[in-house]
Protein backbone atom coordinates (compact mmCIF):
# COMPACT_ATOMS: atom_id res chain seq x y z
CA UNK A 1 0.00 0.00 0.00
CA UNK A 2 1.30 3.27 -0.85
CA UNK A 3 0.82 5.79 1.85
CA UNK A 4 1.37 9.24 1.07
CA UNK A 5 0.86 11.77 3.38
CA UNK A 6 1.64 11.20 7.07
CA UNK A 7 -0.73 13.60 9.98
CA UNK A 8 0.99 13.50 13.23
CA UNK A 9 -0.89 14.62 16.50
CA UNK A 10 -1.18 18.16 15.67
CA UNK A 11 -3.36 17.41 12.71
CA UNK A 12 -5.21 14.24 13.96
CA UNK A 13 -6.86 16.85 16.79
CA UNK A 14 -7.96 18.74 14.08
CA UNK A 15 -9.45 15.68 12.35
CA UNK A 16 -11.15 14.49 15.59
CA UNK A 17 -12.72 17.67 16.34
CA UNK A 18 -14.70 16.58 13.51
CA UNK A 19 -15.94 13.75 15.57
CA UNK A 20 -17.40 16.03 18.02
CA UNK A 21 -21.03 16.83 18.73
CA UNK A 22 -22.36 19.67 16.59
CA UNK A 23 -23.15 22.55 17.76
CA UNK A 24 -26.60 23.04 18.83
CA UNK A 25 -28.31 24.36 15.28
CA UNK A 26 -29.53 27.76 16.00
CA UNK A 27 -33.03 27.52 14.20
CA UNK A 28 -36.03 26.16 15.85
CA UNK A 29 -37.01 23.12 13.52
CA UNK A 30 -39.88 21.08 13.26
CA UNK A 31 -39.44 17.34 14.10
CA UNK A 32 -38.81 16.21 10.89
CA UNK A 33 -36.13 18.53 10.10
CA UNK A 34 -34.72 17.82 13.83
CA UNK A 35 -34.33 14.07 13.06
CA UNK A 36 -32.70 14.36 9.57
CA UNK A 37 -30.38 16.54 10.89
CA UNK A 38 -29.32 15.00 13.97
CA UNK A 39 -27.52 12.42 11.14
CA UNK A 40 -27.25 14.00 8.13
CA UNK A 41 -24.87 16.38 9.33
CA UNK A 42 -22.03 13.98 9.95
CA UNK A 43 -22.24 13.58 5.88
CA UNK A 44 -23.25 17.48 4.98
CA UNK A 45 -20.62 19.75 3.62
CA UNK A 46 -20.13 23.08 5.13
CA UNK A 47 -21.54 25.09 2.07
CA UNK A 48 -25.24 22.79 3.08
CA UNK A 49 -25.53 23.02 6.22
CA UNK A 50 -25.02 27.03 5.84
CA UNK A 51 -28.04 26.71 3.40
CA UNK A 52 -29.79 24.59 5.54
CA UNK A 53 -29.51 27.23 8.52
CA UNK A 54 -31.27 29.96 5.95
CA UNK A 55 -33.97 28.16 4.73
CA UNK A 56 -37.37 29.66 6.27
CA UNK A 57 -39.75 27.03 6.92
CA UNK A 58 -40.47 23.72 7.02
CA UNK A 59 -41.64 23.14 3.20
CA UNK A 60 -38.54 24.18 1.83
CA UNK A 61 -36.40 22.28 4.13
CA UNK A 62 -38.65 19.22 3.07
CA UNK A 63 -37.34 19.90 -0.55
CA UNK A 64 -33.13 20.56 0.94
CA UNK A 65 -34.14 16.96 2.28
CA UNK A 66 -35.19 15.18 -0.73
CA UNK A 67 -32.56 17.15 -2.73
CA UNK A 68 -29.91 16.09 -0.20
CA UNK A 69 -30.13 12.34 -0.65
CA UNK A 70 -31.14 12.55 -4.36
CA UNK A 71 -27.74 14.40 -5.15
CA UNK A 72 -25.83 11.72 -3.16
CA UNK A 73 -27.99 8.25 -5.25
CA UNK A 74 -25.36 6.16 -7.20
CA UNK A 75 -28.16 5.37 -9.53
CA UNK A 76 -31.42 7.35 -9.65
CA UNK A 77 -32.43 4.55 -11.95
CA UNK A 78 -33.25 2.00 -9.21
CA UNK A 79 -35.76 1.34 -6.70
CA UNK A 80 -33.76 2.45 -3.67
CA UNK A 81 -31.24 5.12 -2.83
CA UNK A 82 -27.96 2.97 -2.39
CA UNK A 83 -25.95 5.66 -0.48
CA UNK A 84 -28.75 6.70 1.77
CA UNK A 85 -29.37 2.72 2.62
CA UNK A 86 -25.62 2.22 3.50
CA UNK A 87 -25.67 5.35 5.12
CA UNK A 88 -28.47 4.55 7.73
CA UNK A 89 -26.80 0.60 8.43
CA UNK A 90 -23.17 2.22 9.32
CA UNK A 91 -24.81 4.67 11.42
CA UNK A 92 -26.81 1.68 12.74
CA UNK A 93 -23.53 -0.20 13.10
CA UNK A 94 -21.45 2.55 14.87
CA UNK A 95 -24.06 3.16 17.06
CA UNK A 96 -23.66 -0.80 18.19
CA UNK A 97 -20.50 -1.19 18.04
CA UNK A 98 -18.30 1.85 19.02
CA UNK A 99 -20.28 2.48 21.96
CA UNK A 100 -17.93 4.40 24.13
CA UNK A 101 -19.74 6.36 26.63
CA UNK A 102 -21.41 8.40 23.59
CA UNK A 103 -23.92 7.26 21.01
CA UNK A 104 -20.57 5.02 18.82
CA UNK A 105 -21.70 7.81 15.95
CA UNK A 106 -20.08 10.47 17.96
CA UNK A 107 -16.74 8.40 18.97
CA UNK A 108 -13.29 8.57 16.37
CA UNK A 109 -13.78 4.89 15.11
CA UNK A 110 -17.23 5.17 14.39
CA UNK A 111 -17.15 8.00 12.48
CA UNK A 112 -14.56 6.59 10.26
CA UNK A 113 -16.41 3.89 9.54
CA UNK A 114 -19.43 6.02 8.77
CA UNK A 115 -17.14 7.91 6.22
CA UNK A 116 -15.39 4.98 4.75
CA UNK A 117 -17.12 1.86 5.70
CA UNK A 118 -15.55 -1.17 7.33
CA UNK A 119 -11.46 -1.49 6.74
CA UNK A 120 -10.24 -4.18 4.83
CA UNK A 121 -7.59 -5.27 6.86
CA UNK A 122 -6.98 -4.34 11.26
CA UNK A 123 -3.72 -4.86 13.14
CA UNK A 124 -4.21 -5.05 16.87
CA UNK A 125 -1.22 -4.51 19.39
CA UNK A 126 -2.54 -5.42 23.26
CA UNK A 127 -0.08 -2.94 24.67
CA UNK A 128 2.14 -0.07 22.60
CA UNK A 129 3.84 2.85 24.00
CA UNK A 130 5.08 5.72 22.23
CA UNK A 131 4.76 9.39 22.00
CA UNK A 132 1.24 8.96 21.81
CA UNK A 133 0.78 7.10 25.13
CA UNK A 134 0.69 3.49 26.14
CA UNK A 135 -2.13 1.17 25.84
CA UNK A 136 -3.77 -1.06 22.82
CA UNK A 137 -3.16 -0.32 19.76
CA UNK A 138 -5.65 -0.57 16.56
CA UNK A 139 -4.97 0.35 12.97
CA UNK A 140 -7.85 0.25 9.86
CA UNK A 141 -6.52 -0.25 7.05
CA UNK A 142 -8.19 1.19 3.70
CA UNK A 143 -6.42 -0.21 0.75
CA UNK A 144 -8.43 1.31 -1.80
CA UNK A 145 -7.91 4.88 -0.47
CA UNK A 146 -4.27 4.35 0.57
CA UNK A 147 -4.95 4.87 3.92
CA UNK A 148 -3.72 4.01 7.21
CA UNK A 149 -5.58 5.20 10.83
CA UNK A 150 -4.37 4.27 13.97
CA UNK A 151 -6.33 4.27 17.20
CA UNK A 152 -4.90 3.76 20.77
CA UNK A 153 -7.18 3.06 24.21
CA UNK A 154 -4.59 4.75 26.40
CA UNK A 155 -6.96 4.93 29.30
CA UNK A 156 -7.77 1.05 28.88
CA UNK A 157 -11.76 1.67 28.65
CA UNK A 158 -12.10 0.63 25.28
CA UNK A 159 -12.15 3.95 24.34
CA UNK A 160 -10.16 4.28 20.89
CA UNK A 161 -9.14 7.70 19.86
CA UNK A 162 -8.18 8.40 16.57
CA UNK A 163 -3.83 9.50 16.92
CA UNK A 164 -2.23 8.74 13.86
CA UNK A 165 -3.03 9.01 10.07
CA UNK A 166 -1.18 7.12 7.30
CA UNK A 167 -2.46 9.01 3.69
CA UNK A 168 -5.36 11.54 2.37
CA UNK A 169 -8.15 11.30 5.13
CA UNK A 170 -9.61 14.86 4.36
CA UNK A 171 -9.92 13.83 0.65
CA UNK A 172 -11.69 10.96 1.21
CA UNK A 173 -14.15 11.92 3.86
CA UNK A 174 -14.92 14.94 1.77
CA UNK A 175 -15.73 12.65 -1.08
CA UNK A 176 -17.66 10.75 1.33
CA UNK A 177 -19.60 13.66 2.41
CA UNK A 178 -20.43 14.38 -2.26
CA UNK A 179 -21.77 10.83 -1.89
CA UNK A 180 -18.62 9.42 -3.89
CA UNK A 181 -17.61 6.62 -1.81
CA UNK A 182 -20.73 4.65 -1.54
CA UNK A 183 -20.68 3.49 -5.44
CA UNK A 184 -19.43 0.87 -6.53
CA UNK A 185 -15.96 -0.01 -7.09
CA UNK A 186 -14.64 -0.03 -10.96
CA UNK A 187 -14.60 2.45 -13.36
CA UNK A 188 -17.93 3.16 -13.16
CA UNK A 189 -18.04 4.01 -9.84
CA UNK A 190 -14.62 6.19 -10.22
CA UNK A 191 -14.36 9.50 -8.54
CA UNK A 192 -13.72 12.40 -11.43
CA UNK A 193 -12.45 15.46 -10.22
CA UNK A 194 -13.24 18.37 -11.56
CA UNK A 195 -13.43 22.45 -11.27
CA UNK A 196 -15.52 25.34 -11.90
CA UNK A 197 -15.08 29.01 -12.11
CA UNK A 198 -17.14 31.83 -13.01
CA UNK A 199 -16.79 34.16 -16.26
CA UNK A 200 -17.98 37.35 -15.54
CA UNK A 201 -17.51 38.85 -18.51
CA UNK A 202 -19.06 36.36 -20.46
CA UNK A 203 -21.60 35.21 -18.18
CA UNK A 204 -20.75 31.58 -17.89
CA UNK A 205 -20.12 29.40 -15.79
CA UNK A 206 -16.89 27.29 -16.79
CA UNK A 207 -16.10 23.39 -15.73
CA UNK A 208 -12.86 22.10 -16.31
CA UNK A 209 -12.22 18.11 -16.42
CA UNK A 210 -8.73 16.69 -16.19
CA UNK A 211 -7.94 14.55 -19.57
CA UNK A 212 -5.83 12.30 -17.23
CA UNK A 213 -8.73 11.37 -15.01
CA UNK A 214 -10.95 9.85 -18.33
CA UNK A 215 -11.10 7.23 -20.52
CA UNK A 216 -12.30 7.75 -23.59
CA UNK A 217 -14.76 6.25 -26.01
CA UNK A 218 -13.27 5.61 -29.20
CA UNK A 219 -14.77 5.52 -32.44
CA UNK A 220 -13.95 6.58 -36.17
CA UNK A 221 -10.30 7.52 -35.14
CA UNK A 222 -11.45 9.87 -32.84
CA UNK A 223 -11.80 10.10 -29.01
CA UNK A 224 -15.39 11.13 -27.42
CA UNK A 225 -16.90 11.82 -24.03
CA UNK A 226 -20.07 12.47 -23.02
CA UNK A 227 -21.66 14.49 -20.05
CA UNK A 228 -24.98 15.00 -18.26
CA UNK A 229 -24.57 18.24 -15.75
CA UNK A 230 -27.21 19.34 -13.03
CA UNK A 231 -26.69 22.54 -11.38
CA UNK A 232 -27.87 23.53 -8.12
CA UNK A 233 -27.64 27.45 -7.28
CA UNK A 234 -28.17 29.00 -4.00
CA UNK A 235 -27.26 32.74 -2.94
CA UNK A 236 -25.17 32.66 0.26
CA UNK A 237 -26.65 33.81 2.87
CA UNK A 238 -30.29 33.14 1.28
CA UNK A 239 -32.72 30.30 0.77
CA UNK A 240 -33.38 30.80 -3.01
CA UNK A 241 -32.70 27.72 -5.10
CA UNK A 242 -32.35 27.83 -8.78
CA UNK A 243 -32.00 24.75 -10.81
CA UNK A 244 -30.79 23.71 -14.77
CA UNK A 245 -29.41 20.98 -16.47
CA UNK A 246 -27.26 20.44 -19.55
CA UNK A 247 -25.47 17.65 -21.64
CA UNK A 248 -22.15 18.05 -23.28
CA UNK A 249 -19.39 16.22 -25.11
CA UNK A 250 -16.24 16.01 -26.61
CA UNK A 251 -14.47 14.65 -29.42
CA UNK A 252 -10.78 14.86 -30.96
CA UNK A 253 -7.64 13.55 -32.57
CA UNK A 254 -5.43 11.23 -30.15
CA UNK A 255 -2.55 13.76 -30.46
CA UNK A 256 -4.88 16.42 -29.63
CA UNK A 257 -6.00 15.26 -26.62
CA UNK A 258 -2.81 13.82 -25.20
CA UNK A 259 -1.69 17.50 -25.35
CA UNK A 260 -4.56 19.05 -23.25
CA UNK A 261 -4.85 19.49 -19.82
CA UNK A 262 -8.56 19.51 -19.53
CA UNK A 263 -11.70 19.49 -21.07
CA UNK A 264 -13.71 22.90 -21.08
CA UNK A 265 -17.47 22.99 -20.99
CA UNK A 266 -18.79 26.38 -20.80
CA UNK A 267 -22.64 27.22 -19.57
CA UNK A 268 -24.57 30.40 -19.68
CA UNK A 269 -25.92 31.67 -16.50
CA UNK A 270 -26.29 35.63 -14.95
CA UNK A 271 -24.92 34.85 -11.49
CA UNK A 272 -26.59 37.60 -9.36
CA UNK A 273 -23.82 39.94 -7.59
CA UNK A 274 -22.02 38.75 -4.79
CA UNK A 275 -21.67 34.76 -3.81
CA UNK A 276 -23.36 31.92 -5.01
CA UNK A 277 -22.59 28.44 -3.88
CA UNK A 278 -22.90 25.75 -7.39
CA UNK A 279 -23.49 22.51 -6.22
CA UNK A 280 -22.91 20.20 -9.91
CA UNK A 281 -23.23 17.01 -10.60
CA UNK A 282 -21.37 15.78 -13.50
CA UNK A 283 -22.83 12.55 -14.83
CA UNK A 284 -20.56 10.64 -17.33
CA UNK A 285 -21.75 8.72 -20.13
CA UNK A 286 -20.33 5.27 -21.18
CA UNK A 287 -19.37 4.15 -17.73
CA UNK A 288 -17.17 7.70 -16.86
CA UNK A 289 -19.01 7.63 -13.36
CA UNK A 290 -21.21 10.48 -11.28
CA UNK A 291 -19.06 12.84 -9.13
CA UNK A 292 -20.18 16.08 -7.45
CA UNK A 293 -18.49 19.12 -6.08
CA UNK A 294 -19.66 22.33 -4.51
CA UNK A 295 -17.95 25.57 -5.42
CA UNK A 296 -18.29 29.31 -4.15
CA UNK A 297 -18.60 31.96 -7.78
CA UNK A 298 -18.42 35.55 -7.10
CA UNK A 299 -19.85 38.02 -9.82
Amino acid sequence: MKLRTWIGTAGVIALVGMTACAPPIELQLDPESKVFFETARLVMTGEEEDIFRHLPDAESRKEFMADFWAKRDPDPTSVTNEFKEEFEKRIEYANKHFNEGRRGMNTDRGRIYIYLGPPEKTEYYPLAQDDFGSGADLWWIYYRYDLGIEFRDTRNTNSFEMVQVLGNLMQAMEEAKLGAVFQNQGAAGRYLDFDASYNASRREIVVSIPVKKLNFKEEEGLLKAAFDFEFFLYKTGGAKKEKFTASQSFSGKPEDVEKSRAMIFSFPYDLPPGKTYVDIILIGKDGLGKSRKIFTLKN
